[in-house]
């Protein structure tokens, strides 16, 4: 969108934690982001305290997170002692936290969920948090039963580790474990506290899960281990709460009940080591919690990404449980990690356990964000974003919006490439001029992506059509209907909620397709972040203002115009026999053309302009380029829903604009003023000769 001034860049950036150390380090761990007054543990009620003494329980409370309990066992601490108390343990939950089975959902758990992944070595401590908590009044999940009733103030808090090889795996003839795509016979270790407002006596346990997958053969005897299956799958699982060797060691330390009134202050340290692994459960009060065993997974030697969040209790044979929070709630979870380094953790778009909250990522799609020593993702019951590792999109007529957040407007006709992540992801957009009325704006009609091998289409439906769009998998027409989730080959999930059709893959990349009359609005999320991409919303070596040609010549804003609508669209203008949305083509040829000059805001007629203002005030839209680019939608859709994705949406970090226009009368006549030069030039020789 041109703007009459400089473009403003706005750079949204998380706060920075100190690192936390290893298990049983000596330095201070990270300090959180304030949170509301400490309550007293299990009551979930603020306790009335001095700020001296705010001050003294809350680096008490940072004390124990860092200090190793003196032998394995269940301890607890109280304040203002700093030593860990050897407690009786209790029995845990006798159900597991599930491994993830089945499609990814819509809701964040299952697999759908973001992860901290160390960039080089192994994960020796993870810590979870919430910087904030907002709207939550309540909360409820049934007791390992996804058909249970559900229990007030029942959830768990998990850290869980990704997969990894382990000798455990020994005896077994399964294939070998590879990791993310968890096939294989893989180790995986959980971090849980069970929290159960519902039973009588203690409400809570603290407990380390040890888990080997797909084993696929009866389970090592003598070991301690469950036998498990999902109900309908073939796999055989293994799985234990990890004992010590301490006398009466029942599996568990107990934990007073936490309401979800105390959730903004809960935090959950993990530490692996050959020698021991631990949690720690901090309730921001006087209390905290530790567990310490031996692993029989051996996670140290193989643990690098860390997944951190609160979900449903338990599970069964039938899947994961889901913790339901009330309508308008809203948190920001924090995963910090310490593998040895001090870059970022990247993030991926993945989760491990199959129980799940009723959340979504967002409500906005996340803007890039600067590095620091955590993941930091929202998530809420407004939802809609796609995954908060990075996300791009393009909406309207035409607004592209980059991974590293420059906003420009691309008003070319034809079939694009969008993104690509080599080899196993790329998405392609058609892009439809607005001729006659509005020469030089497109919108989108279809949208398609490759997941691996499996390629889904999905192409705007005619007028009077009973579905919002036509969805093609892999060549074949496909019925997905409201509210289901459909697994695809390849373990591709594709949700559709009313109009909103949402593919993701078992990486984590996806693509979300919002389905309007007479449009569709694209957003595009990496499953990995930071990762090489290419493509229109891209940008080269992370400078936010650069876009790129396939063939790597750079454009920095302002774009010239021939630059940017002959050389780098057409180098990612995709031809008809590489498109991936031949199943859209209908009866007519596929459009290609550029615009004629620009179009802006301010090239409508002012009675235009100034109606299509009034819908984006009346909406809800801020002044800036983003209220720019809403006058233009509404204008040339001609539709007041056009103005509803503007609405809180995140500035961009910069505005990309177009000089030099598109040569007008110049280029399209090019051969006539050639014509006219060389007649001119013959005047002038015949005059001059004519000259005695």
């Amino acid at each position: 969108m041109q703007v009459l001034r400089p473009a403003v860049t706005t750079t949204l950036l998380f706060g920075l934690f100190c690192a936390l150390t290893p298990f049983a380090a000596t330095q201070t761990p990270p300090k959180p982001t304030p949170k509301k007054p400490a309550a007293t543990a299990g009551a979930g009620q603020e306790e009335q305290v001095s700020p001296e003494e705010k001050k003294k329980r809350k680096d008490w409370n940072d004390s124990m997170l860092r200090k190793a309990a003196p032998k394995q066992g269940c301890f607890k601490a109280t304040y203002p002692s700093t030593e860990w108390t050897e407690v009786q343990c209790v029995a845990p939950p006798k159900h597991p936290a599930m491994p993830k089975f089945g499609p990814r959902p819509a809701v964040i758990g299952n697999a759908n969920d973001i992860s901290a992944q160390a960039p080089s070595g192994h994960i020796s401590q993870a810590i979870g948090s919430f910087d904030t908590v907002s709207g939550v009044t309540s909360e409820k999940s049934p007791l390992g039963d996804p058909a249970g009733t559900p229990v007030a103030d029942a959830y768990t808090l998990q850290m869980n580790t990704d997969r990894f090889s382990t000798t455990a795996c020994t005896g077994t003839t399964s294939a070998a474990c590879d990791g993310p795509a968890n096939t294989g016979c893989c180790g995986w270790q959980q971090f849980v506290h069970f929290n159960n407002s519902g039973s009588a006596g203690t409400t809570g346990t603290l407990v380390i899960q040890d888990w080997i997958l797909r084993y696929n053969a009866t389970c090592p005897a003598g070991q301690g281990w469950n036998q498990f299956q999902f109900t309908g799958d073939t796999d055989i699982y293994c799985w234990q709460n990890v004992k010590s060797s301490t006398p009466g060691d029942l599996g568990a330390t107990p934990v007073d009940n936490q309401a979800i009134s105390n959730l903004a202050n809960l935090r959950m340290s993990t530490s692996v080591s050959s020698t021991g692994d631990s949690v720690v459960l901090s309730t921001g009060g006087t209390t905290t919690y530790n567990r310490t065993v031996a692993s029989k997974v051996n996670a140290a030697a193989g643990w690098t990404g860390a997944e951190f969040n609160i979900l449903g209790y338990g599970g069964n044979s039938n899947g994961g449980t889901t913790a339901t929070f009330n309508t308008g709630a809203a948190i920001t979870t924090r995963t910090e990690i310490i593998y040895g380094g001090t870059a970022a953790p990247n993030c991926v778009a993945q989760g491990f356990t199959a129980e799940k909250n009723n959340l979504s990522f967002g409500p906005t799609a996340p803007a890039a964000t600067a590095p620091g020593p955590a993941v930091i993702f929202d998530e809420s019951i407004a939802g809609g974003a796609t995954s908060d590792c990075a996300a791009a999109s393009t909406i309207g007529d035409t607004h592209l919006r980059t991974f590293k957040g420059l906003f420009y407007d691309f008003q070319a006709a034809g079939d694009f490439t969008l993104a690509e992540v080599e080899p196993s992801f790329a998405v392609q957009t058609r892009q439809v001029s607005g001729a006659p009325t509005w020469p030089n704006a497109t919108v989108n009609k279809a949208v398609a992506a490759r997941f691996g091998k499996t390629q889904v289409a999905l192409c705007l439906a005619p007028t009077g059509s009973n579905q919002p769009a036509y969805v093609h998998v892999d060549g074949k027409l496909t019925q997905v209907d409201d509210g289901k989730t459909l697994e695809l080959p390849g373990g591709v999930g594709l949700a559709r909620q009313n109009n909103v059709y949402q593919l993701t893959s078992q990486g984590g990349d996806s693509v979300q397709a919002t389905i309007n009359p007479g449009w569709i609005g694209v957003v595009v999320g990496l499953g990995r972040w930071p990762t090489p991409v290419h493509g229109l919303i891209a940008n080269p070596d992370g400078n936010v203002n650069h876009i790129q040609t396939r063939d790597g010549f750079v454009l920095a804003t302002p774009f010239n115009f021939d630059d940017l609508y002959h050389r780098f669209a057409d180098s990612w203008r995709v031809t008809e026999r590489e498109s991936m949305l031949s199943a859209c083509n209908g009866e007519k040829p596929i459009e290609v053309g550029i615009p004629k000059q620009p179009f802006y805001d301010k090239d409508l007629e002012p009675e235009v302009r100034q109606k299509a203002q009034g819908v984006c005030t009346a909406a809800g839209v801020k002044p800036g380029t983003l209220f720019e680019a809403c006058t233009l939608d509404v204008a040339v859709i001609g539709k007041d829903d056009a103005a509803k994705v503007f609405v809180n949406a995140i500035p961009p970090v910069a505005v990309g604009t177009i000089t030099a226009g598109g040569g007008g009368i110049l280029k399209d006549w090019w051969w006539l003023w050639l014509l006219l030069l060389l007649l001119l030039i013959l005047i002038l020789w015949l005059l001059r000769r004519k000259k005695p």
